[in-house]
């Protein structure tokens, strides 16, 4: 007897998967549903996790989504696509907008409901991106306008709303330079290389031909079955990925990308036709000077390379996730509490009550206004001519104060550490916003393993030596030093999603932190590390010195405690990270909270160092 499952949201999911099925016309495709972003690789698709509650924006979404990967999986062939696929990255992202805009495009022709779930789909992303919201054509990537266009004029549908609006704010461009090419593509649109001659067209129009490439037409020799690992590639950068279409939304890459393409031509024309400095008008025997070198990329030691920053991502949290996904995952984190909710209680009450006793603890007496002073009566008995006196509760440098706390998100944190970190991380800022301190959370990782693309751009260029930092960052921000604590509770939730965690950077990270707390205005800022152990990035240290992350972090940290103007404490979770930090204590479980580490944690807030030292038993070194 089969056993009937318990969630509601099953049947539904086993009815879209088969649905899929047969709309992809292939009935060995595997369809999962997973936190990770959803994807297609082969004969395996990835589709968005749907809750118990089943609720509309989750079945309209995991549709959408489903209909856009089906329809890519029977109407798009990955060798023709590898063959007309541009080598640069804005023509790439372009050429992958228009064939995804097709294959939607051509399944709404014959099958007329995939549309509206696939506007569904796009909805959402524009609503997630704030496309609804922007109010100028470089707030959003040329690829992204340029397909919304195109599914536009393929479909003659309206376009959802977010699109509608980036559509609009990029017509006009992409009219001027491609519209004479669009009218051609209701001929082409059934012939996947017809359209692909035509998508690369548009690509020079726009005025990125020169990333096109070799002609792929010019090979008479070109043969169907060619190349397994052009195929591979395709797969894996063009089946609907859509965490690279997060990258074309990240804030560099939307800076790089949106450059109206005939200003930038404009502008290196006019560098081309300059004429060169008059040396005549110089001094004799001087020669024209060179310009000024870039500054270093990183404040803390000039020597420290980066090989490239185009596809670092500085991001929020709530743009990593659905809000209904978020919410799933705070759930999960609020399990693992559940446990240890007495102990975490306390801990917060304990921490609030001995730091609000710092903040009540200084008064300045003898005053001639304010609080009268009890302790003084026996005086005023005594001597009926001596005055009152009075006492006023000094302002300490604990009320103007930020904290931020910047958590390790690298995989080695998988498990127990993260679901500590997050824990602390949640204690801490709770308790600390009641004592009216101001508390930023931020993470930090990379967006891929093994250097992502910017691995890829150095084998591309010929593996020059030492290239510095070889991976892109991803830093994230799941609270805002000014953004109530309610509003960004369920942030903590994403460092359990599959897949966040990756490499560590910290010496990069710690820097960006800083960066953001100088520019504060409160008096004292305190800055918080919580790690487990040494920077690592293997696509990095397999190309430069061994010590290279470790040595830049030295050189941070050294910069920071030199510069004074933030203080900086670590925890380490399960690791002993005063090594690398002054002033740090170590959590090997969150039991520890409710005990001898309440009193730790408060110290580390003490503004006496005599009684920081004597509560932490930290001591300066030396």
């Amino acid at each position: 007897m089969t056993q009937r499952s318990d969630n509601p949201a099953d049947p539904f999911k086993k009815a879209l998967a088969e649905a899929t099925k047969v709309l992809a016309d292939d009935p060995d495709l595997n369809v999962s549903y997973s936190v990770d972003p959803p994807g297609m690789t082969g004969d395996a698709m990835r589709l968005p996790q749907i809750s118990r509650r089943l609720t509309r924006d989750e079945v309209l979404l995991a549709r959408g989504t489903a209909d856009s990967f089906a329809l890519r999986h029977r109407y798009h062939d990955p060798k023709i696509a590898a063959r007309y696929l541009p080598q640069g990255q804005m023509a790439r992202d372009i050429y992958e907008a228009l064939e995804t805009a097709r294959v939607e495009a051509v399944g709404a022709r014959y099958m007329p409901g995939t549309a509206g779930n696939i506007d569904a789909k796009i909805a959402n992303e524009a609503r997630r991106r704030g496309y609804d919201q922007v109010r100028e054509a470089s707030q959003v990537p040329l690829s992204v306008a340029t397909g919304y266009l195109m599914r536009q004029l393929a479909s003659g549908r309206d376009l959802p709303p977010g699109a509608d609006n980036v559509a609009e704010l990029w017509r006009g461009f992409i009219e001027d330079q491609a519209g004479h090419t669009l009218e051609d593509i209701a001929a082409v649109m059934d012939d996947q290389a017809a359209f692909a001659r035509l998508a690369r067209q548009v690509i020079s129009d726009l005025g990125y031909g020169d990333q096109l490439g070799d002609d792929p037409d010019a090979d008479e020799d070109f043969d169907d079955d060619a190349s397994g690992e052009d195929t591979e590639e395709v797969e894996q950068e063009s089946q609907g990925e859509e965490d690279s279409e997060e990258q074309d939304a990240s804030p560099e890459d939307g800076q790089d990308d949106q450059q109206d393409p005939s200003e930038a031509k404009v502008s290196m024309d006019d560098l081309a036709d300059a004429d060169p400095a008059d040396e005549s008008e110089l001094p004799e025997g001087e020669s024209p000077l060179d310009p000024p070198p870039p500054p270093p990329v990183s404040d803390a030691d000039p020597n420290y390379k980066i090989f490239l920053t185009q596809f670092d991502e500085e991001i929020a949290a709530e743009d990593l996730a659905e809000p209904a996904e978020l919410e799933r995952l705070r759930a999960y984190l609020d399990q693992q509490l559940e446990p240890l909710k007495g102990a975490v209680g306390r801990l917060a009450n304990k921490l609030q009550r001995r730091l609000q006793a710092q903040q009540n603890r200084s008064w300045e007496f003898d005053k001639e206004e304010g609080i009268l002073d009890a302790g003084r009566l026996a005086r005023v008995v005594a001597n009926p001519t001596t005055p009152l006196s009075f006492k006023w509760e000094k302002d300490t440098d604990f009320r103007d104060t930020v904290v931020t706390l910047l958590l390790d998100n690298s995989g080695s944190m998988r498990g127990r550490p993260i679901s500590i970190a997050a824990i602390c991380a949640d204690v801490l800022a709770r308790t600390l916003e009641r004592c009216a301190v101001k508390v930023e959370i931020l993470g930090f990782t990379t967006r891929a393993w093994k250097g992502g693309q910017s691995r890829e751009k150095w084998v591309a260029e010929g593996r020059p030596q030492l290239p510095g930092r070889l991976n892109d960052l991803r830093h994230i921000i799941y609270k805002s030093a000014d953004a109530p604590w309610r509003r960004a509770r369920p942030n903590l939730g994403l460092m359990m999603k599959e897949g966040l965690l990756k490499e560590n950077i910290d010496g990069e990270a710690l820097e960006w932190a800083h960066k953001r707390m100088a520019g504060r205005p409160e008096a004292r800022k305190i800055l918080m590390v919580i790690s487990d152990g040494a920077p690592v990035d293997d696509s990095t240290l397999s190309v430069n010195p061994a010590n290279y992350l470790e040595k830049h972090l030295r050189d941070v940290i050294a910069m920071v405690e030199r510069r004074k103007a933030v203080e900086l404490i670590a925890i380490g979770i399960g690791h002993d990270v005063t090594r690398y930090y002054e002033r740090a204590v170590t959590i090997t479980d969150v039991e520890q909270l409710a005990g001898a580490m309440t009193e730790q944690l408060a110290g580390l807030f003490d503004t006496d160092p005599r009684k920081r030292a004597r509560t932490t038993g930290i001591k300066k070194a030396g």
